[in-house]
């Protein structure tokens, strides 16, 4: 083989790479729709992968999304198996120590759902067993918040499973995003009967907004991710996607 035919094959051979060193894996979760589900053909939709595919236009990088169960996301990306989660994860300090977030996307308070009528006060949570995501912010502020009060609770990997757990009489609440509990819960036949009660929870402690999460360290997917949500705001290309799902703000516009 001489020099010229070594030369075409390290070009060739190199050509996969250079092909697919632009290409940004995108993981979601396609447990909370109007967030993200798959439809029967297989595709992947909601407002997550709209959100992603936008940026991913706006940024002008060549993506493909990907799902997984909502517990397995951070680890995945900090085994980059993905480069970036766009999945309504909210932004914590403690996830933070595992990933690297970008500016808030949205952000949407918590709710309790029970039994229409439940009246929530103090005394109320004193031997409840509510239903919690494994992995979600509400966890965090249940442990902190209510299992002093008497609060016994039980951790689900995907909130469809709360729900029936609810209505079978097995839990006393679901504690949720609010949209989830409405759009998933609620506003379905299943839910007839329950309803939200209580506050609305939005302690900034805990309510940061959902980011965009990538690897520690990917600073410059990091910084693309961010100049490309800023223009979709300002554009009115992130208002047309929410407006798809939405019938109100999900986004504190000023």
């Amino acid at each position: 083989m001489n020099c010229k035919h070594v030369l075409a094959l390290s070009l060739l051979c190199s050509l996969p790479l250079l092909a697919t060193a632009q290409t940004v894996r995108i993981v979601t979760d396609v447990s909370y729709p109007p967030f993200s589900k798959v439809n029967p053909d297989g595709s992947i939709v909601g407002f997550d992968p709209d959100i992603a595919r936008a940026i991913c236009a706006e940024a002008k990088l060549q993506c493909e999304v990907s799902t997984m169960d909502f517990d397995g996301i951070i680890p995945a990306v900090q085994a980059k198996k993905f480069d970036m989660a766009i999945a309504s994860m909210n932004i914590t300090p403690e996830r933070a120590k595992a990933v690297d977030f970008s500016d808030m996307y949205f952000n949407i308070p918590g709710r309790l759902v029970a039994k229409q009528g439940t009246k929530v006060d103090d005394a109320w949570f004193k031997g409840k067993t509510i239903g919690v995501l494994r992995t979600s912010i509400q966890r965090e502020e249940a442990t902190a918040k209510w299992v002093p009060k008497g609060v016994k609770l039980k951790l689900y990997s995907k909130v469809t499973d709360s729900f029936l757990d609810l209505t079978n009489q097995r839990l006393d609440a679901v504690y949720l995003d609010a949209n989830v509990g409405d759009e998933d819960f609620l506003q379905k036949p299943m839910g007839k009967g329950y309803a939200f009660v209580g506050p609305v929870y939005n302690d900034p402690k805990y309510y940061m907004g959902s980011g965009m999460a990538v690897q520690k360290g990917n600073k410059e997917l990091l910084a693309k991710g961010n100049a490309a949500l800023k223009k979709i705001l300002a554009d009115g290309s992130y208002k047309k996607i929410q407006n798809k799902y939405f019938s109100y703000d999900i986004y504190p516009f000023k």
